[in-house]
C-alpha cells in the first residue's frame, strides 16, 4: 500500500477536499519550512498577481487545524510553517490521483518521467 493510500483510509479524500489555493501552500511548503510572507511570494511568483494576507492566512491557519501544516514561532512576530508527515501525504495523494488520470498511455508516461528528470 501506498503512503498515499494510506491517508485515504485514515481520512478519505482529505487532498481532495483542499482547495486550489490550500494545495498550492502545501506544495510550497514540500520544498523547505517558511515564515507567511515567504510563502506569499511563491503563491504571488506562481498566480502572477498579488496575495492578500486575508487569503493566506486564514488558509494556512485551516491547514494548521487540518493537521496538515506545523505552525511554530521563529520570533515575538514571525511564524514559520512546515509541512507535516500528513500533509506530505495529502501531496502524494493529490499527485498521484492526478497522474492517475493524466498517463493514459506510453507517450504521457515518458513526458511525466522527463518533467521528474529535468527536476533534479
Amino acid at each position: 500500500m501506498s503512503e498515499a493510500e494510506a491517508v485515504n483510509d485514515e481520512q478519505p479524500g482529505i487532498a481532495r477536499d483542499l482547495t486550489a489555493f490550500q494545495q498550492n501552500i502545501l506544495v510550497i511548503l514540500s520544498e523547505e519550512a517558511m515564515y507567511g510572507l515567504a510563502i506569499k511570494r511563491e503563491l504571488e511568483d506562481f498566480y502572477g498577481t498579488e496575495v492578500n494576507h486575508g487569503r493566506l492566512y486564514p488558509n494556512l491557519d485551516d491547514l494548521v487545524e487540518m493537521g496538515l501544516v506545523e505552525k511554530s514561532e521563529l520570533d515575538k512576530r514571525t511564524n514559520q510553517y512546515a509541512l507535516t508527515e500528513k500533509g506530505r501525504d495529502a501531496v502524494l495523494d493529490s499527485l498521484e490521483w492526478t497522474l492517475s488520470r493524466y498517463v493514459t498511455d506510453e507517450s504521457r508516461a515518458d513526458e511525466i518521467g522527463d518533467i521528474v528528470d529535468d527536476a533534479y
